[in-house]
């Protein structure tokens, strides 16, 4: 049997005749978990310091020299590093959840809540917006069961998960609920629908409001319709989180976007994955990503509450279809699939694709473009390869296999686009009001969510920010890192009980040996899970013990309330 550092029920009944003494004689009640001797990092940016965490039921109970109280399980920490779980500000997890509740690829790296919901919410989903979703749960094994976001906080409660989650209502889907897929402004109708899905929303917890203006129909949202909506967000005290316009030449002009709809709704802002993307290789960015760290401390002098979370990978991810023409999108993906099956518009839309694939852009040319996932079985021996490869395989143009991989698989396709650079990603990760988001979702290495080729980002962000740009690279210190992961997303969530050790706080706790911490997944084999977190806690009960899951499921949804957030 290994060594464990933990000790358990057999020492808990061999101390059982001293915890009876004591408590006869007026002595310490007994704390259900003891996590002795570790080196607390506490998420306020303060320097480690060696203590002892007491955790009573959900809640820590006291931090300092708790030598010789008893506990009903102690954890041996000496040697790691015991700091608050992870918090994560932008994940996807909303439907694996539903699949497998243990959240292995994000518990293994130390996170204990989630942020989900960003514009393709998991609900509303009534309208046009209930079809897409129904058949893309069903190849999951999801029966969809819900149509409010009420009902889906329900739902995840009932199956039971390993992580906390909270999440937004996203303004994509609302369009989708009521508009539909065309590309036109909603009618005054229409609009007051659209408002009132909102207030649904935030009465049933969400966070705020969220956007993702590259994907259809978000993209067709005017900047005043967001307004309209963030306005009824901001009534019940939550906020506005974007997944800009763009990310390249337009990032200025996106980022201001942004801001303007936090000024005029009167609400917070976060903005996903700060980053500069897609520049002319061999070129200097112009704007750069200082230039975007400018605007956005311009506007937080000005007392706009803007800030941002990212990634430590000079890669994103998205679908394939980003790369085509918008008005090739048109309608969602069942009318994209029907112009890359007529002849004249298939033409048409390989005559652009091939022009921009010719560019010379980082991320936008076969070499710079890795196929990540689809669903359609003869394609899936291509997930993993560049697209410049695949066309050799398929003996055709780089943007003829472009859009018959897209076409097979009905416009449901991933894929990862090398587009950054490793110096911008360093600079935003170092700005102290920028937190972590994955970005990933939660899967594990084994079963129906290891079928496709997952970004590194779903099982190695926050060990990598640890074990690469802390412990290696020394881009940021510990505490600082910790902040990052922690108080400083917990602030922005409202959160007033998690995010920071210290008596009274929930107990969300990971233990990690800072010295083995680190991100195995790879751009060419993704499905492995990270390495020295050794112990975690969610609301006071162990997810993982020595490394292992240990198959509870104590997660929460932490729904909004007006001007709060509520951790009951």
């Amino acid at each position: 049997m290994p060594f464990s550092r933990l000790t358990t029920l057999l020492s808990f009944l061999l101390w059982a005749p001293f915890l009876l003494l004591a408590c006869a004689q007026n002595g310490p009640e007994p704390f259900d978990l003891l996590i002795r001797g570790g080196d607390v990092v506490d998420g306020t940016g303060s320097p480690a310091r060696r203590a002892d965490v007491g955790i009573r039921g959900d809640t820590i109970d006291a931090i300092g020299d708790l030598s010789g109280h008893p506990a009903v399980q102690v954890v041996e920490a000496d040697g790691l590093v015991v700091a608050p779980g992870f918090i994560d500000m932008h994940s996807h997890s909303d439907f694996t959840l539903l699949v497998d509740g243990k959240g292995l690829s994000k518990v293994t790296q130390g996170v204990t809540t989630e942020l989900l919901g960003e514009s393709g919410s998991a609900a509303p989903l009534v309208g046009e917006a209930r079809a897409p979703v129904e058949k893309g749960l069903g190849e999951m094994g999801i029966t969809l069961d819900w149509a409010t976001l009420g009902e889906y906080f329900a739902r995840l409660e009932r199956e039971g998960m390993s992580v906390n989650i909270v999440s937004m209502v996203g303004s994509g889907r609302i369009r989708e609920a009521v508009v539909g897929f065309d590309n036109r402004p909603p009618t005054a109708e229409e609009m007051k629908r659209m408002k009132e899905l909102v207030e649904e929303a935030m009465t049933d917890g969400a966070a705020g409001l969220s956007s993702g203006l590259i994907y259809p129909p978000n993209g067709y949202a005017t900047t005043e319709e967001l307004i309209a909506l963030a306005t009824v967000a901001a009534r019940y005290g939550g906020f506005y989180l974007s997944h800009i316009r763009g990310e390249d030449e337009r990032l200025l002009q996106a980022l201001e976007e942004a801001i303007e709809i936090g000024r005029e709704a009167n609400l917070p802002v976060e903005v996903l994955h700060f980053k500069r993307s897609s520049m002319r290789l061999g070129q200097e960015p112009d704007p750069s990503i200082q230039d975007a760290a400018a605007l956005i401390e311009k506007a937080q002098q000005e007392g706009v509450a803007v800030h941002a979370n990212l990634y430590p990978y000079s890669a994103s991810q998205t679908t394939l279809n980003v790369r085509l023409p918008a008005w090739a999108q048109e309608g969602g993906n069942h009318k994209l699939v029907e112009r890359l099956r007529n002849p004249e518009t298939r033409q048409r839309i390989r005559k652009e694709l091939a022009a921009l694939l010719s560019k010379g852009i980082a991320g936008a040319t076969p070499e710079t473009i890795l196929f990540g996932s689809t669903p359609y079985e003869a394609h899936k021996n291509l997930q993993g390869k560049r697209i410049a490869e695949i066309a050799e395989l398929m003996e055709v143009d780089a943007a003829e296999a472009y859009l018959e991989l897209i076409d097979k698989a009905e416009g449901q396709t991933r894929a990862i686009y090398f587009g950054m650079r490793e110096e911008d990603v360093r600079f935003a990760l170092a700005l102290p009001w920028t937190s972590i988001g994955s970005d990933g979702t939660a899967i594990a290495p084994v079963g129906i969510l290891a079928r496709s080729h997952p970004h590194p980002r779903w099982y190695g962000t926050f060990p990598r920010v640890l074990g690469y740009y802390v412990r290696e690279e020394k881009v940021l210190t510990l505490p600082e890192a910790i902040r990052k992961m922690t108080s400083l997303p917990a602030t922005r969530l409202g959160f007033a009980d998690r995010g920071t050790l210290a008596p009274g706080f929930k107990a969300d706790v990971v233990v990690f040996d800072r010295e083995t911490i680190r991100d195995r997944s790879t751009f060419t084999e993704p499905h492995q899970l990270s390495e020295g977190v050794e112990f975690l806690t969610v609301n006071g009960e162990l997810v993982l013990e020595d490394g292992e899951h240990t198959g509870a499921k104590p997660g929460r949804v932490l729904r909004h309330k007006k001007g709060e957030a509520s951790t009951d």
